[in-house]
């Protein structure tokens, strides 16, 4: 393109018009006039990588500083560990930019120990259209009047209804407690082998041996959150929020029979009075009886009573109650991620430790 500005320019054509008419800046071209180098010369050292640098090592030096920095000494060290030990004998070979550009050129500028290679974890992806057909649980800390002292809750949902088919506090959190909670819950309810799937995040009672075996012999199958995503298991985390913001919430119990009573009336009170928003204003204990279906029908006379009183209020049209979820999902299969390949599999085990164990069962 410089060339044919100075071939217009060669023929009477001004240099700010054929500039303008070429889009190149005049600058470029003055630059070019004033540079000694040729063409080859410019399209070789065009970059800086490629252009000559006067202070840069000799290949002899390049290659006694990388022999420095794979020696049975210093291959496990990074280069600032490198530089200062050098520098304390009396030797400076480089400067430790120097030290990371030589291992970059030479595909070393990685981690030079061993590490765990990153990890794919499944999504936990889980599907209730009927009550004891998907459980979650989970556990939280209550802290108490002294110092650095919790007690553990253990509560166990409903996945459909947000029914709290168990709960147990103590002081101890362990694999021991979840194994009897879990066993008197699933006892209780009669549950069939084969039918239920309990959902939890990844903490050490979830993941124990004896815990994953007993679910095992029930005949229940496991799910587990990913590492470290609190919203793999949002119902139970939800559970908690609506409990701490409760006005009553103490804060901090003086013991474990102070937690025990208040615990007693917030569950009561959350199972059957607790009108809650993700079922539409119905209770958790409607929903796991069935006994929202009479209920919503009580709801939909009076507001018909109200539409008949005043019609012109509900411009809407005629007031209908809203009925909970006929389905209730965790991580649901978007379009997109189908699109992408996702498979669409609800209430499978995530957990490595998990399918292990059934396929030696």
């Amino acid at each position: 393109m410089n060339q044919l500005v100075e071939h217009c320019s060669g023929h009477g054509v001004p240099l700010t018009r054929g500039c303008d008419a070429l889009g190149v800046n005049r600058s470029t071209v003055y630059a070019r006039r004033s540079s000694p180098r040729s063409d080859e010369q410019r399209r070789v050292n065009y970059s800086r990588k490629n252009s000559p640098q006067p202070r840069a090592l000799s290949e002899r030096q390049r290659q006694s500083v990388l022999d420095t920095l794979n020696s049975e000494e210093f291959a496990d060290q990074p280069p600032s560990e490198i530089y200062h030990t050098l520098l304390e004998r009396g030797e400076n070979p480089c400067s430790q930019s120097t030290m990371h550009r030589i291992l970059c050129a030479e595909k070393q500028s990685g981690d030079r120990r061993q590490q765990r290679e990153p990890q794919s974890h499944a999504i936990p992806r889980l599907f209730a259209e009927q009550t004891n057909q998907v459980w979650t649980w989970d556990c939280s800390k209550l802290p108490t009047l002294k110092k650095a002292q919790y007690l553990t809750l253990y509560v166990v949902l409903d996945l459909f209804s947000r029914y709290v088919l168990g709960w147990m506090v103590s002081t101890k959190e362990n694999a021991a407690l979840a194994m009897q909670l879990m066993d008197e819950a699933s006892t209780r309810y009669a549950i069939t082998p084969g039918t239920l799937t309990i959902h939890q995040d990844r903490g050490s009672p979830m993941i124990a041996h004896r815990y994953i075996d007993l679910m095992t012999e029930l005949g229940i199958s496991l799910s587990h959150s990913r590492p470290r995503v609190s919203n793999d298991n949002p119902f139970s985390e939800s559970q908690f929020k609506t409990m701490k913001y409760q006005p009553d919430y103490p804060g901090r119990f003086a013991c474990l029979a102070d937690a025990r009573r208040w615990l007693d009336e917030y569950f009561t009170w959350y199972n059957f009075s607790h009108h809650h928003v993700g079922l539409n204003g119905f209770t958790p204990e409607q929903v796991f009886t069935g006994r929202y279906l009479e209920i919503s029908a009580i709801k939909q006379q009076a507001l018909d009573e109200r539409y008949a009183q005043n019609p012109e209020r509900f411009v809407a049209g005629p007031p209908t109650v809203k009925l909970p979820p006929a389905a209730v999902y965790i991580n649901r299969v978007t379009p997109a991620e189908l699109d992408k390949g996702a498979i669409d599999q609800v209430n499978f085990p995530t957990l490595n430790r998990v399918k292990e164990k059934l396929l030696c069962a």
